[in-house]
């Protein structure tokens, strides 16, 4: 009998701090290293989208949030498995971070998104970001 694949959930936080976006690189321990990222996680069984990003925030950049609005998804399979990338606006009262799965983090305007190395299932989000800050 032939395996089924399982999808996996995959939430991500659209971060803003005055007209930037914060995103991070993957540290040299993580699977796809280098690559540019909105930060977030797997979403564990039972856990929200939501719940997910309070939790992987916190973990993995000492970041608390509030999640706001949906804003994009995305589904892209690497040769790891199949992913769907939810990703939702967040914001926090503190910026004070520390990385624990990131090497690196930067905060960017919207329209300079695509000049970094970002994973594949992002891309298609940095477009639609694009797209979007041009009607605000």
């Amino acid at each position: 009998m032939p395996e089924v694949a399982i999808m996996k959930l995959v939430a991500a936080a659209i971060i803003q701090k005055n007209g930037r976006i914060l995103i991070a690189r993957r540290g040299a321990d993580e699977p796809l290293a280098g690559k540019w990222e909105f930060p977030g996680g797997k979403i564990e069984p039972g856990e929200s989208p939501e719940e997910c990003l309070v939790r992987e925030l916190k973990e993995e950049l000492d970041l608390t949030v509030v999640v706001g609005g949906f804003f994009a998804e995305n589904t892209y399979t690497y040769s790891t498995g199949t992913f769907r990338l939810l990703t939702y606006f967040a914001e926090s009262d503190s910026y004070n971070m520390r990385l624990r799965a990131h090497d690196a983090i930067a905060w960017v305007e919207p329209a300079r998104l695509s000049e970094y190395d970002f994973l594949p299932a992002d891309r298609p989000i940095i477009e639609k970001l694009a797209a979007y800050e041009k009607h605000l």
